[in-house]
């Protein structure tokens, strides 16, 4: 089966594009043939990965501006949408480290009004116009093994992504009445630009020993998952999160 298929001809918007799993997800449903919006607030970032789409052939590919933690430009973002949405990709996020003890309270603030109001107020958008219109939809949330298990130091994004998952099962419950499908997908720990340099360091090293599979993900280990998640294969899934860790949920403590 080609999962990409599922894809052809959809119109997807993918959060949080500028760069890292964003940036690989809108590339990845432009390949497979969908008009692909993305978002963000880094304007110049999104500007170039369109002209990157343009040049490799997307069926359609244009930016908007989007802060997920503000509602209003959560509202202006749908309204400046040019066509309607079949996807919604839930990809926006952002971490704070530190211990718990010390940790501000804007700290903990910042990482849910990102990574978990900004889910709900993405979804919602989309959903009310789902609805309203008298067609389905698909909402794929980016949430993390770590709203499956914890680790130390990343208190506020744990409990975030904790709630992404079982924000998934209650919208995924309330809104398949609508024709309208919530899955997540979790992602281990995937070689970015940002941690890259971390997993060269002893403690990087370590961390990477107690992976079953004993490797950094690659976001293209997240495509099977992610396309299955986006598309009609998946037509009878809801309320679903899909762990791609290379094993490292079930690993031994």
């Amino acid at each position: 089966m080609d999962l990409a298929a599922g894809l052809k001809g959809r119109h997807v918007l993918v959060t949080g594009a500028s760069s890292g799993l964003g940036d690989h997800f809108a590339r990845l449903c432009a390949a497979g043939g969908a008009a692909v919006t993305v978002a963000a607030r880094r304007r110049d970032r999104l500007d170039a990965l369109v002209a990157a789409l343009r040049e490799a052939g997307a069926l359609r590919a244009r930016a908007v501006s989007l802060d997920v933690a503000d509602p209003d430009s959560v509202a202006a973002a749908f309204a400046d949408l040019d066509a309607p949405l079949d996807v919604v990709v839930n990809n926006a996020g952002i971490a704070e480290s530190g211990a718990a003890i010390d940790l501000p309270r804007d700290s903990f603030d910042r990482v849910i009004d990102t990574n978990l109001r900004g889910v709900w107020a993405v979804s919602t958008e989309a959903a009310r116009a789902w609805r309203d219109a008298g067609r389905g939809g698909v909402i794929v949330n980016v949430a993390s093994i770590l709203g499956l298990r914890v680790a130390g130091g990343v208190g506020p994004y744990t409990v975030s992504k904790a709630a992404v998952v079982q924000l998934t099962q209650a919208l995924a419950l309330e809104w398949a009445r609508y024709g309208i499908r919530v899955n997540a997908l979790a992602p281990g720990y995937i070689g970015t630009d940002i941690n890259r340099d971390f997993f060269e360091t002893e403690p990087g090293r370590a961390m990477l020993k107690r992976i079953p599979m004993r490797r950094l993900g690659r976001p293209e280990d997240l495509d099977g998952a992610f396309l299955l998640l986006a598309g009609d294969a998946s037509g009878w899934m809801t309320g679903a999160t899909i762990p791609v860790d290379g094993g490292h949920l079930v690993s031994s403590l």
